[in-house]
């Protein structure tokens, strides 16, 4: 892993809610940014108003953007997510989509918002990864 993850003993304990509190990134370190990546297939169309669907094809869609730098889910150390409408059963799915990381997740801003660019899109995740 090209990144460190700390989570302080003196904040809670955030894994179960799919982030972690800090990562740090070598001197020397590529970075690689991915712009939000939403439920879209090939065509640019939102493929589902399903929200969990959305989640499962914009981290599909986040994993095709990282392989193309030859890098994959685990080099992550930043998300930003974009959620229409959050709730709990909302960040359950993200939390679970977040998984894929690896066991210690990265650095995770969950941001609500009234709507994103399309009116079906309801999910959207960015991110900043690392590669020594």
């Amino acid at each position: 892993m090209p990144h460190t993850i700390v989570n302080p003993s003196a904040l809670h304990d955030p894994i179960p809610f799919g982030y972690s509190h800090t990562a740090a990134i070598p001197a020397g370190t590529e970075l690689v940014f991915v712009s939000g990546q939403y439920g879209s297939g090939t065509d640019g169309a939102v493929i589902s108003t399903d929200f969990a669907a959305q989640v499962e094809r914009a981290f599909e869609n986040l994993g095709v953007a990282l392989a193309a730098h030859g890098l994959d889910l685990s080099h992550v150390v930043q998300l930003r997510t974009y959620v229409v409408d959050p709730d709990f059963e909302k960040l359950s799915v993200i939390g679970q989509a977040v998984q894929r990381c690896g066991d210690i997740p990265p650095t995770q801003t969950v941001i609500g918002v009234a709507g994103l660019a399309m009116p079906d899109i309801r999910f959207e995740v960015e991110a900043l990864a690392a590669r020594p």
